[in-house]
């Protein structure tokens, strides 16, 4: 929105106008002005509704429900002092970084409008898996069966957007490997799909798995947010793609506006969220951001690079699924528990110990992700 007030600094240049503040206003064509102003506007939105958000939502008695001991044993009377910890804390965190973004990102760029449908259809998805949680008093939510038709369908819509915009719809079809300069792969109609189904539940869930300790989604989602942050400005420049012999793809640019406004989002719900944490951003916020970082890979076409700087997440996903193929296949169980958080925490590592650990892997494979740029 804030973007066409570069318009009257043009208008006063054109008209012979000799304002130096109209002048001045030429500062809001430029994607990295608004971008770092979308950072400070998501996160002053995050500490200043922080307050009424919790309260609201112990008005409702919307608590985190904690499995009972009987379910986690020992992890009980680690968290069991949690239980009734205010959740849906997501609402606050993408309610600011959607704030932020229609104040400062490009109104008429498609690839903001298919992103903010992604954020708000997944967080739409968690929104009614936290409520049936709070209102039965139970850690069981919507039936994984029908969360995953959900992230079938909004993969569904991206693939058709991809498809059918025909300024991307050639690039939307490559796979791009990080240390190649060339596309290794291009997928045609249904596997484009597949893939795009892959990269949207394949991250979504991976935050949504993160998110069991206080600060460590949010933390982790920041770097990450970060890090697509430059790499989407890249991407839609194309004098910078080609220098780094990355792929150009037109409107991407514009995505760094919303990556930084969901940096700043992140970092201002810490605030809320961090050990002892006062509130959850449950699978309102872990379901949207997730999905969000998706789309904006596929957009950017870094999908594969998204494994390295997301790399927490990737581990923590990836001790689940070994957890359950070992467990159902041996009998026996390779970590304590899982997530992978909750392995270190039963191993004796306090909690504050695990998600400060874990911000540091995530920044390093934030800057390893960066470091691939120059080995092409």
């Amino acid at each position: 929105m804030l973007y066409y007030l570069h318009l009257i600094s043009e208008w006063a240049k054109d008209s012979g106008v000799d304002s130096e503040f109209l002048k001045a206003l030429n500062v809001f064509q430029y994607i990295t002005f608004r971008a770092l102003c979308a950072a400070l506007t998501s996160f002053l939105l995050s500490l200043l509704f922080g307050n009424y958000v919790i309260r609201r939502l112990i008005s409702l008695k919307f608590g985190q429900p904690i499995r009972s001991a009987d379910e986690v044993h020992k992890l009980f009377e680690l968290h069991g002092a949690k239980r009734g910890t205010p959740t849906m804390g997501g609402v606050l965190l993408i309610g600011s970084m959607l704030v932020a973004t229609l104040l400062w990102a490009r109104p008429s760029n498609p690839f903001v409008w298919l992103v903010i449908f992604s954020a708000v259809f997944l967080g739409g998805v968690g929104f009614y898996d936290d409520w049936l949680k709070v209102t039965k008093k139970s850690s069981a939510g919507i039936s994984s069966r029908l969360k995953f038709l959900l992230q079938c369908l909004l993969a569904g819509i991206v693939t058709v957007f991809f498809l059918v915009v025909p300024e991307v719809n050639e690039t939307a079809q490559k796979i791009f490997i990080p240390f190649f300069k060339e596309p290794v792969f291009v997928t045609v109609g249904v596997f484009t799909f597949f893939f795009y189904l892959l990269v949207i539940v394949g991250t979504s869930n991976a935050v949504n798995l993160t998110d069991g300790l206080d600060g460590l989604a949010a933390g982790c989602t920041a770097t990450v947010a970060a890090t697509f942050a430059a790499l989407a400005y890249l991407a839609g420049n194309i004098k910078a793609a080609t220098y780094l012999q990355v792929p150009f793809v037109v409107y991407s640019g514009e995505l760094a506006v919303m990556c930084l406004a969901l940096f700043g989002s992140c970092l201002g719900f810490l605030w809320w969220n961090c050990h002892p944490a006062r509130v959850f951003m449950g699978d309102t916020g872990s379901l949207a951001i997730g999905g969000m970082l998706g789309v904006v890979a596929i957009c950017c076409k870094q999908e594969l690079l998204l494994v390295i700087v997301g790399g927490v997440f990737v581990a923590e996903a990836m001790s689940v699924i070994l957890q359950v193929a070992s467990f159902k296949t041996t009998g026996k169980r390779i970590f304590r528990m899982s997530p992978l958080h909750h392995h270190f925490e039963l191993s004796g590592w306090k909690e504050n110990t695990v998600i400060v650990r874990f911000w540091i892997m995530s920044l390093l494979f934030a800057l390893l992700g960066l470091a691939t740029l120059k080995l092409r």
